[in-house]
This record gives C-alpha cells, structure tokens and sequence, in this order.
C-alpha cells in the first residue's frame, strides 16, 4: 500500500477553556502522526495576556515557541472557517463541544457549523485527553470513488502510527439503497459484499488488520449503532468534495446533532 499525501498542514481551534491544553495534545498527536506543520487558530483580540498563556501552553507541551497563531475577529466559527481559507489549512482540531444528554455526545455549535461550511478535513474529539488516548479501534465508512480510496489509505496511515488493533471497514445500506438495487436488478446483498471485499483487496498489503463487513438498516443511524458495538475510538467519514460539495449525504446527517465517537472527516 503506498503512502498516502500527507497533510501540509494542520491547526487546532483553540479557545481558553478547561479543555484548551487537551485539544492541543490531541492536535499535536496528530500534528506528529502526518509530520504535519501545526498552527493555533484562536478568535479573540491579541494582547500580552494571551501571547503569554499561548506560550505557556506550548512549553508545557513541548510544542515550538514559534507555532504559528492566527488570530481572528467575530463570531468564532465563522472566523475559524474565514482563517482555514485563508491560511489553507488541510486539516482542522477541535473538541466536539459536546454535552451529554440520555448518555449520547450532541456538538457544539462551532463542531456543527464545521462540519456542515467547512471545506478542510476535520477531527473532532469528544473526549480530548492531555495524554491522548490510542485510537485501538477504527470504523471507516465506504465511498467508492479514487477519493474515498486515498482517505482508507490515510486512516490506515494513522492507524499504523497509532498501533490500531483493528480497522473496520464498513459499507453502510439503508433500506432505500436495498430498495434502488432491486429496482435496477442487482442482487443488492451479493454485489455490496463483492464489490467491498474487492475495494480493500485493491489496497494491497497493510501494517493494520482489517475487518470488512457490509451493515444494514432502515437508516444511516446503523452506522452509529455498530461503532458503539466494537467500541470504536474514532468514525472516519470521507466526503468527496467533487460529489454534494463534500457535504454530508442524507444518510449521515445525524453527524450534524450526535456522534458516537472521535470523529474525523476526510474532504
């Protein structure tokens, strides 16, 4: 399996909160795991005060004196979005914000908005640790295109780095894709095996054992159902920007309210 490209650069949204530090571990581990540049993007005015907690905050985390930090102005996910065009940044860190409602993480506005305007990849965790947890278990989510090809070779990039136990690759199918195959004649549940086992045979060898399996539901809610049955630490989702504007399909749209996970969104 060859390389995937690398992200040139990645940023963490940063904000004074009493999960500020967490959020920058968990961007550095990133950082280091693509042998990244990682820069600070932080809304808010620049003054002695916050140069010096920023510089605090690095030295702890042993982090370069001169990170870069964008500094922006506003609503904070606006300006987040406004400074990864302007800065072009591939891949955005942030904490999913979440609260914790009948034990299910719901995202915070600015997680939501850079999900659904955002044109980066993202990762959200929703348990950002200041000793970063490993990511054992991983479920990525199927695209059958050249792009979502390259993003399973990126997630298998990390898992690799990350000693993974395991990778799951998974081909979600709702009643209505069920519903469309038998109209067009395929035998819905033959072809999606097929079609699965071949995508990963595609890959060639890989450091990471992988799992295949084909789920289904009446909705894409089914996908959040089995990562909580394996217990995964981290959701990969990639989103072809040529297809929906890289948005997420109809499916999937319950990523916007609830995830069950870490989750990392490949653009």
């Amino acid at each position: 399996m060859t390389d995937p490209s690398p992200y040139r650069s990645v940023a963490v949204a940063s904000t004074f909160s009493p999960r500020f530090e967490q959020v920058l571990a968990e961007a550095k581990r990133i950082r280091d795991r693509f042998d990244s540049e990682l820069s600070l993007v932080y809304v808010g005015e620049k003054s002695e005060e916050t140069s010096g907690k920023f510089a605090a905050a690095l030295e702890r985390l042993s982090l370069p004196k001169n990170s870069p930090i964008h500094y922006e102005q506003g609503d904070p996910a606006t300006a987040i979005l406004r400074a990864i065009e302007r800065n072009e940044i591939d891949l955005i860190v942030a904490g999913a914000l979440e609260k914790e409602v009948v034990l299910h993480p719901f995202l915070g506005n600015v997680a939501r908005r850079l999900l659904r305007e955002g044109r980066s990849s993202v990762i959200l965790f929703t348990h950002p640790a200041r000793q970063p947890e490993p990511l054992r278990k991983i479920v990525f989510l199927v695209e059958y295109s050249e792009h979502g090809s390259n993003s399973l070779r990126r997630a298998l990039h990390l898992a690799a780095r990350e000693n993974s136990e395991r990778v799951y690759v998974v081909r979600l199918i709702t009643t209505f894709d069920e519903a469309r195959a038998k109209q067009e004649g395929i035998p819905a549940e033959e072809d999606e095996d097929a079609k699965l086992e071949h995508f990963v045979l595609d890959l060639g060898h890989t450091d990471v054992p992988i799992e295949v399996r084909c789920i289904r539901g009446n909705t894409g809610f089914a996908a959040a159902d089995f990562v909580n049955s394996v217990e995964a630490d981290l959701l990969v989702v990639p989103l072809d920007p040529k297809k929906n504007a890289g948005q997420l399909p109809p499916n999937l749209e319950w990523l916007m309210d609830v995830i069950p996970c870490n989750l990392w969104v490949m653009r």
